[in-house]
């Protein structure tokens, strides 16, 4: 069965009697080249669990079964789950669950697989929501080995790019402070049904075993980097100036100069190391405020 055929997607939707979904950013593969190049590259040991995000008609999932030791897949779309028993009935290794991955409790889905070796999230994400996905499988501490994910190329350019190059921004930071994300290929639009009016990207992110810069106060870094990115055209500053209220102008610019920067530079030019440093310092001196 060749789920990347146009006309087979359309046959099982109509069999299902079912619509593309626009407001669950539906838009499936119909390159195989494509769908095999990301299963290929989303892990390096054939004995890991793969958590995948939004199945659609199983044409990556099946990729992934014949690949891998276990595929989860979360499916949103309640009227693709018959679709996808009839399209993976074959795959003993696969679950499919019927739920919304932002509602998902995945330390307690993914806590026996992860007893039992690797895990690594492979996902071809609704634009839409691109972000909050990426941030809830960041921030749930588990120990994933890689997060392969098919998103807009506008943002896999924020994502990916170094810091000091103008698509640097908040997401840039808090992503490196997490792993090493690199752009793996570009997928054009002609490569979807319905085709998107943009292009995609596969990017992959390799998550640190052991973070190699660590602030002394976690809540306090990302609310220096968020900072330092909500008014860009600022210098750093005057950035940190509107979200810091406990401290003045001053003293932020004497923390930034005495880092070593010059007082008119730019939150995006900082990298992961220099936000942990500034973030320490910022911290210090409002505990040492509040000390006074």
């Amino acid at each position: 069965m060749n789920l990347c055929d146009i006309k087979t997607i359309k046959q099982l939707m109509a069999m299902f009697s079912l619509n593309f979904r626009k407001e669950f950013g539906q838009n499936f593969l119909t390159n195989v080249s494509v769908v095999e190049d990301i299963a290929d590259n989303c892990c390096d040991d054939s004995e890991s669990t793969i958590l995948e995000i939004g199945p659609g008609v199983g044409s990556l999932t099946r990729e992934l079964a014949v690949r891998y030791k276990k595929v989860i897949s979360i499916e949103i779309d309640s009227g693709l789950i018959p679709v996808l028993k009839y399209t993976l009935g074959e795959f003993s290794n696969v679950t499919v669950i019927n739920s919304d991955v932002m509602k998902v409790d995945l330390s307690e889905l993914l806590a026996p697989y992860f007893e039992r070796g690797k895990v690594s999230v492979c996902a071809n994400l609704p634009y839409y929501i691109t972000t909050p996905i990426l941030m809830k499988l960041l921030e749930s501490g588990l120990p994933f080995d890689y997060i392969t994910v098919m998103i807009q190329s506008e943002v896999a350019d924020r994502l990916c790019t170094a810091p000091g190059s103008k698509d640097c921004g908040a997401i840039t930071s808090v992503l490196n402070y997490y792993g090493k994300p690199e752009r793996l290929f570009r997928v054009g639009a002609h490569n979807f049904v319905p085709s998107p009016k943009v292009e995609s990207s596969v990017i992959r992110i390799q998550l640190h075993k052991q973070k190699p810069f660590i602030p002394e106060n976690e809540d306090m870094f990302f609310r220096t980097v968020k900072a330092a990115f909500e008014q860009r055209r600022k210098t750093l500053p005057n950035a940190l100036s509107s979200s810091f209220g406990e401290l003045s102008k001053e003293q932020l610019t004497s923390i930034v100069t005495e880092l070593g920067h010059s007082p008119d530079i730019r939150g995006e030019k900082l990298n992961v190391e220099q936000f942990c440093r500034l973030s320490d310092n910022i911290y210090h001196a409002i505990a040492s405020q509040k000390q006074e």
